[in-house]
């Protein structure tokens, strides 16, 4: 039997915004209550696009300061960033012995990064969910927090324990991960653009809040989102194909954590105007105390580094033991 674990990993993209905290940091703060969890920074699967040295550093310690900012307490998890612990790495190449090609040719996000020129690829962005499989798997995570996009390299992850299992004959010595799919899943899209996720890589900063926007900036963004002339409907299906107002709905709901339709009975009938009033209120009173502790941390880089030395050491410990079991399980030897 396994011990309960929760693992799960956020790209060090710098500059969190509304989307990150409602769709993962949120569900972490909440998770820490429940579980023994691992908070990884995975910058090792942020080079397989080519990154600046500098501001990967620098978006590595902001991703800390946001994740502590929000109420991730690092006494309770192990937080720490994944380059840190070679474990990973050596796991990595092991379970790329043991997954096969079609499994990776199928993934459905390769193809996408990839488009077109996938011969122009690297190596990296191919078999990056070889190395997925191997941050959870090398704590023996035996759940994972997953949203709508990660579903297919989580049951890679359970494929590739199942085949090492199988393949060296030690039933359960990887666990069959299970997915935490929280059951109100916030899918925030751009202020632009209901069709669109909210993204960094969005060009117009209009597009999104950003955890450091402060009350005015907040204020200004969602008075210029962009939504329709109807009224606010009294029930979900009024919103069918009205993706901005969903959106906006959406946000608002997850924020006060009442059901949508709770909202619509709230403000149904209603223009939009009256509404984002209402909900520049909520997302500054959750937001703006966020970005005000990011700033504060950020200006002690001490204290940050420190959290990811101690949590790499705590990672270390059980990636290591883990790590040993599996060179013995298949026949390699250390000799130093």
């Amino acid at each position: 039997m396994h011990k309960k674990r929760v693992f799960s990993g956020v790209q060090p993209t710098g500059n969190l915004h509304l989307g990150n905290y409602l769709g993962a940091i949120k569900n972490f703060v909440d998770l820490q209550n429940k579980f023994e969890c691992v908070y990884c920074i995975v910058d090792l699967h942020a080079i397989t696009n080519r990154q600046d040295p500098n501001e990967l550093k620098s978006n590595i310690l902001e991703t800390i300061a946001s994740f502590i900012a929000s109420g991730l307490d690092p006494k309770k998890n192990i937080i720490f960033n994944q380059a840190s612990v070679a474990a990973h790495s050596e796991l990595a190449w092991i379970f790329n012995c043991v997954a096969r090609i079609g499994w990776m040719n199928r993934m459905t996000q390769f193809k996408e990064k990839a488009g077109a020129n996938k011969e122009n690829a690297s190596v990296g962005l191919l078999v990056y969910p070889n190395l997925m499989a191997a941050d959870i798997l090398v704590y023996k995570a035996t759940h994972v927090p997953v949203g709508e996009d990660q579903k297919q390299h989580l049951e890679l992850t359970r494929d590739i324990a199942k085949k090492f299992n199988n393949d060296f004959k030690c039933d359960d010595f990887f666990p069959i991960v299970k997915p935490l799919i929280p059951k109100e899943i916030s899918r925030v899209m751009s202020l632009r653009d209901g069709k669109k996720k909210m993204s960094k890589s969005e060009d117009s900063d209009q597009s999104r809040i950003n955890l450091k926007d402060d009350k005015d900036l907040i204020d200004q963004k969602i008075k210029k989102a962009k939504t329709d002339n109807d009224s606010i409907p009294s029930e979900i299906n009024g919103l069918k194909n009205r993706h901005e107002a969903a959106n906006l709905i959406s946000i608002y709901a997850s924020l006060n954590e009442i059901p949508v339709d709770k909202v619509l009975n709230e403000f149904g009938g209603k223009n939009f105007s009256t509404f984002k009033s209402k909900l520049s209120e909520s997302v500054v009173e959750k937001i703006s105390p966020i970005g005000k502790e990011i700033e504060k941390l950020l200006k002690d880089k001490k204290y940050l580094s420190s959290i990811l030395q101690n949590g790499s050491k705590r990672a270390d410990i059980i990636a290591t033991n883990n790590l040993k079991e599996v060179y013995e399980i298949i026949g390699l030897t250390k000799f130093s």
